[in-house]
């Protein structure tokens, strides 16, 4: 946590397992599963945690009314666009949607669909430069999901390497 912290990193409540998905628990079970993850993380980091990505994806109706409530800003759960969004709240708290990425994810893209590594680069690539034109007329935000036990591997890692330096060429031009 301390090198996250150190490097600037944004830190995201995660659940404490994805053994569980939240979206069938109480709405109280639910509450005191979103306050614990960021009392705990806000504790061991000193920074404030204002981002929530359910394990699993796994959100029940009232997920986002208690994130609000529980001092979350935004949520990762929704991938229904490539701009954030404003939701409401019961609490008439705002909590952004930001987007999460379902194609640019490895865990589909390697696992279900058997992609191998150099394919899920290329994914990357076309997906940044296609947002890139697209966003010279309006703001968009492109989320990678890596885990590291997939990509991470050496023989798909290179193939990362690639997308990564093709993405960063573009901000030093």
């Amino acid at each position: 946590i301390a090198a996250h912290v150190q490097r600037g990193d944004e830190l995201v409540g995660h659940g404490h397992t994805n053994a569980e998905r939240q979206g069938g628990w109480t709405e109280a079970a639910e509450l005191a599963l979103l306050k614990s993850c960021r009392e705990r993380m806000e504790t061991q980091s000193q920074v404030k945690v204002q981002g929530w990505l359910s394990p699993w994806i796994s959100e029940s109706v009232l997920t986002p009314d208690l994130l609000a409530q529980a001092g979350y800003v935004y949520t990762l759960n929704w991938c229904h666009d490539d701009q954030p969004m404003l939701m409401h709240t019961r609490q008439q708290k705002p909590l952004w949607s930001i987007p999460y990425p379902q194609e640019i994810n490895d865990i589909p893209m390697i696992i279900a669909r058997q992609l191998d590594g150099q394919d899920f680069a290329q994914m990357i690539i076309d997906q940044f430069d296609e947002m890139l034109t697209q966003s010279r007329g309006q703001p968009l935000v492109m989320g990678i999901a890596l885990h590291p036990y997939l990509v991470g591997q050496p023989y798909r890692l290179r193939h990362l390497r690639r997308a990564l330096e093709h993405i960063a060429r573009q901000r030093d031009q």
